[in-house]
């Protein structure tokens, strides 16, 4: 059985959310496929991605997903005759495809949120904008799959509730990066004894993570500092930098993985106060490594953390401070972190890829796609 894992989304100089996800599910699909009888071919467009997939992986090059070659896709990729297609992105061109097609579709958080990643380039930003001013656009893409993969039941819910697709939708799920093998004791190394003495923050600046409310409520816990480490603009970080007034904010500017390891481990807690999420990757990571958290109270984040977080108002920076000092106590932090380390381990990549196995071989069972017809 011939599968081809869409790894065009691997970035070579950081990872970002996909570019991790893609990296992460094609090493496990690699490790499980033989097994499986299934032969893994992955598809990139940068000579230089081989070098960030598993060794002995076969690969195809083959255009960006930005060029203008992508809407003709399907056409390239039937010279190979592969059985089955996955994409860890919806974008992959399907018209005249003559391979079953897996699409994936990771939450729906850019149709309240238009605002396209930065590194796009303007055309496909523009078109990012109008592609999302309606939920018809996307339809006509997923439908033209066979399954659409999603990494939650939460975003599984969404797309049952605006009626996204027609298709069967399979949860993918998203899995943590292993940050104890960046410390330098390994999981040993994680430091939780004692009171918090610091508040981590990872992800954007843009409103709707709402980190103003996380400046704030440093005001209220004096003693304790708050990492702020992702890349910001200088406007925005004068903006929050007004907010914080005698709190204790350290703004980092965008740091390493090891960094960011070792910022969770030092007597630290994971928080945000997003007003809106699709998915949370920093939570998961942090349960992962033994570390508690303090977050917005919505499903997505229940999803992710279970009874291993405190939850909280977003908008109310005292329930914030309030949240982080009931974690001095022992007996607290001890259960929200055993919680969290217990429900993140749910959520690994080898659970992962055998779910998109089992669906791979779900739809080679059901033979080639012939044009024009759809079974």
């Amino acid at each position: 059985m011939r599968l081809f894992f869409d790894a065009r989304y691997i970035r070579t100089d950081f990872h970002d959310g996909i570019s991790r996800y893609s990296a992460e599910l094609a090493a496990a699909v690699h490790a499980a496929a033989p097994a499986r009888a299934v032969e893994p071919t992955f598809l990139i467009h940068d000579p230089a991605q081989r070098a960030l997939l598993p060794d002995g992986a076969q690969t195809l090059l083959m255009h960006g997903p930005t060029s203008w070659r992508e809407p003709f896709a399907a056409r390239h990729l039937n010279r190979f005759a592969p059985d089955v297609v996955f994409s860890p992105m919806q974008t992959l061109g399907s018209a005249g495809r003559r391979f079953r097609l897996i699409l994936t579709l990771h939450d729906t958080i850019y149709y309240r949120h238009r605002t396209p990643p930065r590194d796009l380039p303007t055309p496909v930003r523009v078109g990012w904008r109008l592609f999302h001013l309606s939920y018809v656009p996307q339809r006509l893409t997923l439908d033209a799959a066979d399954v659409v993969a999603t990494v939650s039941e939460t975003s599984r819910r969404q797309f049952a509730a605006v009626r996204l697709t027609k298709r069967p939708v399979v949860v993918i799920p998203n899995a943590p990066q292993r940050l104890a093998e960046l410390l330098p004791g390994g999981q040993g190394d994680v430091r939780t004894d004692g009171p918090v003495r610091n508040i981590v923050y990872m992800g954007s600046f843009m409103p709707y993570k709402n980190v103003e409310t996380l400046v704030r409520a440093m005001r209220l816990l004096p003693g304790r500092t708050l990492h702020l480490l992702s890349r910001i603009s200088p406007a925005r970080r004068a903006e929050l930098e007004a907010l914080a007034g005698e709190g204790s904010v350290v703004f980092h500017g965008g740091v390493t993985d090891a960094a960011y390891a070792a910022a969770l481990a030092d007597h630290a807690v994971l928080a945000s106060t997003s007003l809106d999420e699709g998915y949370g990757l920093p939570l998961a990571e942090a349960l992962a490594l033994g570390v508690p958290a303090v977050v917005t109270d919505m499903e997505i984040f229940h999803e992710v953390a279970g009874d291993g977080a405190i939850y909280v108002d977003p908008r109310d920076e005292r329930a914030v401070a309030d949240a982080v000092s009931a974690l001095d106590d022992v007996e607290t932090r001890d259960a929200v972190i055993a919680a969290g380390t217990a429900h993140i381990a749910r959520f690994t990549w080898q659970r992962s890829a055998g779910i998109l196995l089992d669906t791979v071989a779900g739809l080679a069972a059901r033979g080639p796609r012939r044009r024009g017809r759809r079974r």
